[in-house]
């Protein structure tokens, strides 16, 4: 059986994790009844375990921001480059994209035109109509969104798989086994709703209309699976 490690390096707000789960509950939702062994380390306050025992990672969003450079966070840049010297299959999923950004050569930072929340259209790049993991999906296709930081520059050996006209770097891989995905696969239509009513006021500072975003917030089943996709994959 397969063995996975899932670093969670945050934690949802109460109501989400009352009514839905945490974040890792939320990824261990998503993996449905997929043939995989789940080890769960909370990476800001559990330490990091060996990885020899692994067949591939998941790696978590957070409300905590990788340029706040917080020592458990930043101990992970360098466990993630250890993963990529073992050829060892990664997914980072919003905060997780941006520190493999940081890790392995990009960097992350906060978006000059602020928060990106709702439910969003991405498109796929070439490469990503290719992509092993990401290329069953059609482009564009429907993702959850609910982030202030990106991964504003790609590893030079990155591959550029999704993009929108907000952020351009949705989604990326490095080599054949390592990828980012800015948007969350293991989002509920439920659980962007409350991401939404939490920071409505702050959306609309930005002059964003809250009631739209609202509307357009819908399930994303195709999305869904790719957390299950890459446990397949590995």
């Amino acid at each position: 059986m397969k063995h996975l490690l899932l670093l969670k390096t945050g934690s949802a707000f109460d109501e989400i994790v009352t009514d839905h789960g945490d974040f890792d509950q939320l990824f261990i939702a998503a993996l449905g009844d997929s043939p995989v062994t789940v080890d769960t380390i909370d990476a800001r306050h559990e330490a990091l375990p060996a990885l020899d025992n692994y067949q591939g990672v998941l790696i978590t969003g957070s409300h905590h921001m990788v340029t706040d450079h917080e020592a458990w966070s930043d101990a992970l840049l360098p466990y993630i480059r250890e993963m990529a010297q073992r050829n060892l299959p990664v997914l980072g999923v919003c905060y997780g994209h941006q520190l493999l950004a940081e890790a392995l050569g990009g960097s992350a930072g906060y978006h000059p035109e602020g928060a990106e929340i709702g439910t969003v259209a991405v498109s796929l790049s070439e490469a990503g109509q290719q992509d092993p993991l990401l290329g069953q999906l059609p482009s564009p296709f429907s993702a959850h969104v609910t982030h202030s930081q990106s991964a504003l520059t790609l590893p030079d050996n990155a591959t550029l798989l999704a993009y929108n006209s907000y952020e351009p770097h949705q989604a990326f891989r490095v080599n054949s086994n390592i990828w980012g995905v800015q948007f969350h696969p293991e989002f509920t239509a439920a659980v962007n709703r409350i991401y939404l009513d939490k920071q409505q006021d702050k959306l609309i500072a930005l002059g964003r209309d809250v009631d739209q975003l609202r509307t357009g917030i819908h399930e994303t089943e195709l999305c869904n699976r790719l957390i299950r996709r890459f446990a397949d994959l590995i």
